[in-house]
């Protein structure tokens, strides 16, 4: 008895089952929005990342955002200021469990005591523990800088962005009043602005943050003014959505790369600014534990017990130095000008 014919429905039937059995489940497509395979299948997370065909906008996303950070991780300098802000990070939010002693407990009979065993970093005039007092000190001086940091990089990105969109009267506007910010020295203008208020925390980070803007601004302005002449933005403005909407949804997140790299190299100058600001006494008041505030009360034994006024030196120092080491590298991988 002959077998099947090739035209015959059972000849169909089995041809269909052998390819339907043919494909193996890691050929299929990947799903919109899919997230990286696990570890083991047939495709591995990096091959995943890094193809050239990506299979939905999460993938090539996913791979985009991989890709600067393998950019990022062939620059030493700035994995190590990475590394030195992480640490100073972890140091400053366990200050709890790692201080040895309360920063506020005064031992007057062990006063500018050298470094040892029971003081790790010695002692201060009033006989507080100095480690202590720079961990409890990190997270008022660095949650200064993350403060202002919120505060000025919205504002400055939004008053950049509509002054370079709208044009006209509106940037001349905005722009004279970043130019008149510009005109004065941040300290200086810092510090009229504390006179103005009364000397604390909350005041300096203020007077820091109406001094940090005007730079955002401007180059927020500079990118949108290039931006606004593509074409997606006239797509966009032909399809009728308002001004706004282009702005919000086009525009500023387009500047967001540039504004990430500056705010980044700007954090050593507010470290800077709110240390001056409290080694002036306009910032933190005694006994806050701030680091500017910890210098200036030691800086008369600085010659003799030289540990009360070198080691919140050293932390600024090292904050500031990491801060500009990540933002050269920041640079280096998010600004178009660099590749």
């Amino acid at each position: 008895m002959t077998g099947p014919t090739s035209g015959s429905p059972i000849a169909d039937v089995g041809t269909t089952t052998a390819a339907v059995k043919s494909i193996s489940p890691h050929t299929m497509p990947a799903a919109a929005g899919a997230p990286p395979p696990k570890p083991g299948a047939a495709q591995s997370r990096r091959e995943w990342l890094l193809t050239d065909a990506p299979a939905s906008r999460s993938q090539a996303a996913w791979g985009r955002r991989y890709q600067v950070w393998l950019a990022f991780r062939r620059n030493k300098l700035a994995m190590a200021g990475l590394m030195v802000i992480l640490v100073m990070l972890g140091l400053v939010l366990l200050a709890p469990l790692l201080a040895t002693h309360d920063p506020g407990i005064q031992e007057l009979g062990n006063r500018l005591a050298a470094p040892s065993a029971a003081h790790w970093l010695g002692t201060d005039e009033l006989g507080r523990d100095v480690w202590s007092r720079l961990l409890y000190g990190g997270r008022i001086t660095l949650g200064m800088v993350v403060a202002v940091v919120l505060l000025v990089a919205p504002i400055g990105l939004l008053v950049g962005c509509v002054a370079g969109y709208a044009g006209g009267i509106w940037d001349r506007l905005l722009m004279r009043v970043t130019d008149v910010f510009l005109a004065f020295p941040r300290l200086i203008l810092a510090l009229a602005f504390v006179a103005a208020m009364r000397p604390g925390v909350e005041s300096a980070v203020i007077a820091i943050a109406l001094t940090a803007w005007p730079p955002y601004a401007r180059l927020a302005r500079a990118e949108t003014l290039t931006i606004r002449r593509t074409d997606y933005v006239a797509a966009a403005r032909m399809t009728g959505a308002s001004p706004a909407r282009i702005v919000l949804r086009h525009v500023m997140p387009m500047c967001l790369p540039s504004l990430v790299v500056r705010v980044t190299l700007d954090m050593s100058s507010i470290i800077l600014t709110a240390a001056g600001l409290g080694f002036l006494g306009l910032g933190a008041q005694p006994p806050l534990p701030e680091w500017g505030t910890m210098i200036a009360t030691a800086r008369r034994f600085i010659l003799e017990q030289w540990w009360v006024a070198v080691m919140p030196g050293i932390a600024i120092f090292a904050a500031s130095l990491a801060f500009n080491l990540l933002g050269d590298g920041l640079r280096d991988v998010l600004d178009p000008k660099q590749r």
